[in-house]
């Protein structure tokens, strides 16, 4: 199986971890990571996307008024976030003031400056049967080597495990491709069961293999810093 990618892209190289997938970002200083196949999508009022100094670097979600879950491998200086609508051409640019990374797992929580109304992204209190169908979303790369693309995707997965790990070795829900896949700029995106955000984009493997970092394991964390 080829190693796998963080699936964030911060910078120029994409990093590798002892053979294993590294977290799916975008464009700045950092590894790499997209949704390859699945659909583009219309209505997806909590979607977040994650920039560094003004360059397109990660997918995200909305959970309160002034706080976006993210990926940990996708935070550092210059952030702000573009917030409203599935187009990131058409979003509105939020200044960061500052984020918090999980204790443990690839989760962090990057706080807005100024609130953002809308309907935010219910956060489960378990991880998802194994076997179940989920949905993963993001603005990662459409193809291994394509562009980013405007509009939000989303694609069907199939869980395989939620006993692996992610790019920080916090506990993981492991997927399959059934539809499509993550790739570079789809680190921070949600998995999603049931209309409830499961999990975090960390890791893939560019090919059919995906390592979402679990929510569940982080609620009191999310709780205490963001209040949901």
């Amino acid at each position: 199986m080829p190693p796998r990618r963080a699936i964030a892209l911060m910078g120029a190289a994409l990093a590798l971890l002892g053979g294993i997938a590294v977290p799916a970002a975008a464009d700045g200083p950092r590894p790499q990571a997209p949704i390859i196949g699945g659909d583009f999508v219309t209505d997806a009022p909590w979607a977040a996307a994650i920039y560094v100094r003004g360059n397109f670097t990660c997918s995200g979600t909305i959970i309160a008024p002034t706080w976006v879950l993210t990926a940990a491998h996708c935070v550092g200086s210059g952030l702000t976030v573009n917030v409203g609508s599935v187009y990131r051409s058409r979003a509105t640019t939020v200044n960061v003031s500052d984020y918090q990374v999980a204790p443990k797992g690839d989760l962090a929580l990057v706080h807005l400056a100024a609130a953002h109304q809308t309907a935010y992204s219910p956060l489960a209190d378990a991880d998802p049967p194994v076997g179940s169908t989920n949905q993963i979303c993001g603005w990662g790369r459409t193809s291994t080597n394509g562009p980013f693309p405007d509009q939000l995707k989303c694609a069907d997965v199939k869980v395989t495990s939620t006993t692996c790990y992610d790019h920080r070795y916090g506990p993981a829900i492991c997927t399959s491709k059934i539809t499509g896949n993550a790739w570079s700029g789809d680190s921070g995106g949600p998995q999603r069961y049931e209309g409830k955000q499961v999990a975090v984009a960390s890791t893939a493997d560019g090919r059919s293999e995906q390592t979402y970092g679990s929510v569940a394991p982080s609620r009191a964390w999310i709780r205490a810093t963001a209040g949901v």
